[in-house]
């Protein structure tokens, strides 16, 4: 069955855990529809994994909604949310709202997502009252990263974890389905996780939120420029990938691939070749 807002919500009030993974392409969206995870969340992590930038804030609303439908397009059960990009939303409620609506209409996304507390409620009140899911993204939000000074534990002191439940509450009051708490401490994310009706999605927050998500490039070994704390890896598929890639340069180069088993011999009319040598 198709997973939705309902079922991420069923799945807390029966203490379910929630599977998420971040995913930009369809071969990829079709292997962890198979594998029964509830929901992809194409992420403007992107950025970093597919483009190569040092952080998310280059990416752009039409690179969203490509790698978004392509990974729609793979999907029937899992949930896709599609983040909001850097400056997609932040200008004024229109124009948060305009782009939610490309991204469902555009993207296909079953929802979206955006980072921030009490300063993005409105737009999420918007988009909620027109009918779009919102998962809101709170504690270390990467769009924010220089004005954080870098990629950094939040919620630490008395103040910022006050702030951050306060936060969670707001979210909660404005329609969001669900929310993301990012490099958060354990015990305060178990706390909001408590206090919240909606669910909690862990990344670097511990094991007592309603879900995990993490970026797969990270989780299969894929990605190593860097390798945050909160990430264990499932499968070392980037040396799979590497030792592969070099088996195949050896193979051409030696001329033992492609053998006969890997190409045609077989013409219609094996004769042409003499008079093809003529010209």
């Amino acid at each position: 069955m198709k997973n939705t807002t309902a079922t991420f919500q069923k799945m807390k009030d029966n203490h379910e855990k929630i599977s998420m993974l971040t995913c930009y392409d369809y071969s990829t969206a079709k292997l962890m529809e198979n594998a029964g995870i509830n929901g992809i969340l194409v992420g403007d992590s992107l950025g970093n994994v597919m483009q190569g930038y040092e952080d998310t804030l280059p990416v752009t609303m039409e690179e969203m909604i490509i790698y978004g439908r392509s990974v729609a397009r793979a999907t029937h059960d899992t949930m896709v949310v599609i983040d909001m990009p850097f400056m997609s939303y932040q200008v004024s409620i229109e124009q948060a709202l305009t782009n939610a609506g490309r991204l469902m209409k555009e993207g296909h996304a079953n929802a979206v997502k955006l980072e921030g507390g009490a300063a993005v409620c409105p737009q999420i009140k918007a988009m909620t009252d027109a009918g779009i899911p919102v998962m809101a993204h709170l504690g270390m939000t990467p769009q924010s990263v220089n004005a954080f000074g870098g990629n950094k534990v939040q919620g630490k002191t008395a103040e910022a974890a006050k702030r951050m439940l306060d936060d969670a509450y707001k979210i909660q009051e404005v329609g969001a389905f669900s929310v993301v708490l990012e490099c958060v401490p354990a015990p305060l994310a178990a706390l909001i996780t408590e206090k919240l009706s909606i669910p909690t999605i862990g990344i670097g927050a511990g094991s007592e939120t309603d879900g995990q998500i993490l970026v797969y490039q990270d989780m299969l070994g894929m990605f190593s420029d860097y390798v945050p704390k909160f990430v264990k890896k499932f499968a070392e598929l980037g040396q799979q990938m590497t030792d592969a890639f070099t088996a195949y340069d050896q193979e051409v180069k030696a001329v033992s691939f492609p053998d006969k088993d890997h190409e045609f011999q077989k013409m219609t009319n094996p004769e042409v070749l003499e008079e093809l040598k003529e010209l």
